[in-house]
């Protein structure tokens, strides 16, 4: 059952779950908006709003997508949780006039898919609501005492806000039981064009339910060029299909020589531009970061706004060399270790500035289009060189690279790393970590592990620790809440 609550006046968050009856329908509370998840992992991610819900005293605390802080909103309640629950936006009753301007939503489907929540926000506003997220998950999540994390410098913005998304990846659901139990009776009806169960798309806002997605303006010009044939195709289909399926569809330069048939039957789907739509897993993609050509699998890991790469492997870059004056007696670092290098994106863009680069990533498929590509780019395998395993196996190999003059880099996926990886970056000891971070969050609590591991080992055995320098967040998906964070170490 779905409650319907009138939410009006703010209040703080009860922190101890409370029960209301059924029969309660009509909440108060104003909407305010967090910047961090809680210590409750399902509560809600950055974009969404809280409010708080009173009855007889008591309070309660009302997630609702797309809702700004001071606004009085009418949500419709579908699910409880442990320490709250969540709701619908039905209506915003009261806006917050300062921050919502619905004139900036480029999207027809916003507020209803659930990919981008931040459309109705200035640029500026969205940047700045991304530092206070790195903000929170440092206060929350790092155990870092105040005094020792640095200012959080503002967002790095994204040089695209709109058309700037290399990878799409809709998808659908199954056809109906009826429909699937009648194909095997051999009684399915003709499918006529699209059958009104058939939704191509992404999933609404506080569901599991896919609707349809003609088109999405933060993708480049040419995926939405091919969304319409790839969606034609599933239409055409879908009587052969037993499940749902995600599709892909992936920005790509197209081949310096091929014609039209060609590049379609090497799972190109469209181009425009100079630029091809590959839609096979397993075909090959090429980008062009500043100077540099990369190539990989479709259906492999790569960063999916291409406009953003050069101001992140600058920022990494430029916070790789200590700001310190060389007649202080600095230390220029000459190698470098990227961890989780995936198909080389830092090691490579990085590798003109350094004498040896290691890099580690446990897909085998990676490594190889990591070879590949620092052959692209006529670097020599003594310059630099990739291997395949577990992050933590790279101190194993670069034993010899000289400690004060060595960088790591580390760019893990969500969950962030481990204990044992940790471990043994503490006991190897460079002079320079850069670590890189879809998730802030697990970001916080490493860096939080690391300094506290740091610190036991120079207690227990004399010497440098490490010290969090400096912190900022880099804007990979405008309208979205989402922030890469980038966190500098430096051993002193």
């Amino acid at each position: 059952m779905r409650i319907l609550c009138d939410l009006s006046a703010l209040a703080p968050v009860h922190t101890q779950p409370i029960v209301f009856p059924s029969r309660f329908l009509t909440w108060t509370g104003k909407a305010w908006l967090p910047r961090t998840t809680s210590h409750d992992p399902s509560c809600p991610c950055p974009g969404e709003s809280l409010s708080v819900a009173e009855s007889n005293g008591k309070k309660w605390v009302i997630v609702t997508p797309l809702s700004l802080p001071g606004e009085r909103i009418r949500a419709r309640v579908y699910r409880h949780s442990r320490l709250h629950s969540h709701a619908d936006l039905v209506e915003v009753v009261e806006s917050n006039s300062e921050w919502r301007d619905m004139s900036r939503v480029q999207c027809r489907y916003f507020g209803k898919c659930a990919g981008c929540q931040y459309q109705m926000l200035s640029y500026e506003k969205q940047l700045d609501l991304k530092r206070d997220t790195v903000v929170e998950a440092y206060k929350n999540y790092s155990s870092i005492p105040p005094e020792l994390v640095p200012p959080i410098q503002p967002t790095v913005r994204s040089p695209l806000q709109y058309g700037y998304r290399t990878k799409l990846t809709p998808h659908f659901q199954r056809p109906p039981f009826s429909f699937q139990k009648a194909q095997k009776r051999g009684e399915a009806p003709v499918v006529d064009g699209k059958p009104d169960w058939l939704k191509i798309g992404f999933h609404e806002v506080g569901t599991r339910h896919v609707m349809d997605i003609e088109e999405c303006p933060i993708a480049t010009p040419v995926i939405n060029k091919a969304l319409g044939p790839v969606r034609d195709n599933v239409i055409n289909n879908i009587a052969k299909f037993k499940n749902g399926a995600t599709l892909l569809l992936r920005d790509s330069l197209a081949p310096e020589s091929s014609g039209d048939d060609e590049l379609v039957a090497s799972g190109f789907t469209a181009a425009e531009d100079g630029h091809i739509c590959v839609t096979d897993q397993k075909g090959s993609v090429r980008e062009r970061v500043g100077d540099m050509l990369f190539e990989y699998t479709a259906g492999t890991f790569f960063q999916n706004n291409n406009s953003a790469l050069v101001p992140l492997t600058s920022y990494v870059r430029d916070a790789a060399f200590p700001a310190t004056d060389a007649s202080e007696g600095a230390t220029k670092p000459t190698h470098l270790v990227d961890a989780y290098c995936g198909s080389g994106l830092f090691s490579i863009m990085l590798a003109p500035h350094f004498d040896k680069v290691a890099g580690i990533e446990l897909s085998a498929e990676s490594i190889r289009a990591a070879q590949r590509n620092a052959e692209l780019n006529a670097l020599s395998t003594e310059k630099v060189s990739f291997m395949a395993g577990d992050a933590a196996n790279i101190f194993e190999t670069v034993q010899e690279f000289p400690r004060d003059r060595t960088v790591l880099i580390i760019d893990p996926p969500r969950k962030g790393t481990d204990d044992r990886f940790i471990e043994q970056m503490v006991a190897f000891g460079a002079s320079t970590v850069v670590y890189v971070s879809c998730n802030v969050h697990t970001q916080a609590r490493d860096v939080g592990r690391m300094l506290k591991r740091s610190d036991d080992k120079a207690q227990a055995e004399g010497g440098k620790k490490y010290v969090l320098e400096s912190l900022r967040g880099l804007d990979l998906f405008p309208q979205t809440a989402h922030v890469e964070a980038i966190a500098v170490l430096r051993l002193m």
